[in-house]
């Protein structure tokens, strides 16, 4: 299983359409982490270009973030991508938390632009 967290500075980036990169984690199937790699996405708003996609073809099967609107969170579901918001912290310890079963989906969405008119779907 892959796990993809929008990452700023080693944290869970609050921001998935601005993040600074992904770290994407390979778990085992006892859920411990077996591999990890990181890539930066594309320059502009992540819900409006295809890193849905690009996640999907790193077979990435769950995003943990921050904030995200249902715009963003529709996307990544509808590209096979499970979704779960609310992380916040250190990347691999929001991976830990969500594979001991401690962090689930908590709806939490991001209502503003932050300084990104035009992209509201985060």
């Amino acid at each position: 299983m892959k796990i993809a967290v929008p990452t700023r500075q080693g944290l869970v980036d609050e921001h998935f359409g601005h993040c600074e990169s992904f770290t994407v984690f390979t778990l085992d199937e006892a859920k411990a982490v077996s591999g990890e790699e990181s890539f930066t996405p594309p320059p502009g708003c992540g819900c409006k270009s295809d890193v849905a996609a690009t996640l999907k073809a790193m077979g990435v099967g769950l995003l943990i973030g921050g904030n995200m609107g249902e715009g963003a969170a529709a996307k990544l579901r509808g590209a096979g991508i499970a979704v779960v918001r609310g992380a916040s912290g250190p990347v691999r310890q929001a991976v830990a938390d969500w594979a001991a079963g401690r962090l689930a989906d908590s709806k939490i969405v991001c209502l503003s632009h932050h300084g990104h008119e035009g992209c509201g779907n985060h």
